[in-house]
């Protein structure tokens, strides 16, 4: 990750340093407002940044960063507002906002957060469309399909279809599931992820009843792949098959063995005689 903090509060900006430095991301302090150019050309994750640095252009700086670095994931970090000024700063194009004091574990949360959504976005743009059995998963539509139907999933149904599908047959701990989908960590106990995969696998299960997707590894997790159901029956012997056709012996007509059958009886009817 790489971050910027326009800010000059130095007791914050040590403290939030220190913690970003434990993390292993590359960060920088900017003490006054920035060209958008310059900002576009640190290549960064993110930035955080105190509104009332940039004094009375504020609202116009913002406007104008986020108008041309649309991929930036931008968090307000600031002092005391009002609803109006934080739903202002949210529709000019802000991910976040977090009001001081605050604790510099939210901020890296929230950081984290905005991150996470935009490589989800940017990925989900980019993205083919996985293919598994009869589903197809469309991750620019944050919809899957079955026979060109689309399946009534939730937002969380399909964010976890699409992380099962994505790890190609491996079984993912539910801890894993839990931490990618709802961004923290699990409490001991909760069984979220094992409701939502129920809920998921019914509904795979009616739209496409011929395959099952989602196999239980107990104890572990799930692990996603498509496997199907048919089973070739006795209905499905040609009918052109002959009468006599013997199945353990497929080269063998019935007759045949039936005549081998005889000769060996024979022998053995002759061998008792001699032994009387």
């Amino acid at each position: 990750m790489r971050i910027a903090v326009l800010d000059r509060d130095s007791g914050f900006i040590q403290v939030l340093s220190k913690r970003m430095d434990r993390l292993g991301w590359e960060h920088r302090v900017l003490g006054s407002p920035v060209p958008t150019d310059a900002i576009a050309s640190m290549r960064l994750s993110a930035l955080v940044v105190d509104l009332t640095v940039l004094g009375p252009q504020a609202w116009e700086w913002l406007e104008r960063l986020c108008g041309a670095l649309p991929e930036l994931g931008v968090v307000v970090c600031t002092g005391p507002s009002t609803v109006a000024q934080r739903v202002r700063g949210l529709r000019l194009g802000a991910d976040d906002w977090i009001t001081k004091p605050c604790h510099p574990e939210e901020v890296i949360a929230r950081v984290q957060g905005v991150a996470r959504r935009r490589r989800r976005s940017t990925g989900r743009t980019e993205a083919k469309p996985m293919m598994a059995g009869e589903v197809e998963i469309r991750s620019d539509q944050f919809q899957a399909f079955v026979g060109g139907a689309g399946l009534d999933l939730t937002r969380r149904e399909f964010e976890l279809i699409e992380l099962l599908a994505a790890a190609e047959g491996r079984v993912l701990e539910r801890e894993e599931i839990y931490s990618r989908l709802w961004g923290y960590a699990m409490v001991r106990g909760d069984r979220s992820v094992d409701v939502f995969v129920r809920k998921l696998r019914q509904k795979l299960e009616k739209a496409s009843p011929q395959w099952r997707y989602i196999h239980t590894h107990f104890g572990i997790g799930y692990r996603f792949a498509a496997e199907s159901l048919e089973v070739v029956g006795l209905d499905d012997v040609p009918s052109s098959v002959p009468v006599d056709w013997n199945p353990a012996h497929p080269d063998r007509p019935a007759g045949d063995q039936g005549k081998l059958a005889g000769t060996q009886q024979d022998h053995e009817l002759a061998d008792h005689a001699v032994a009387s």
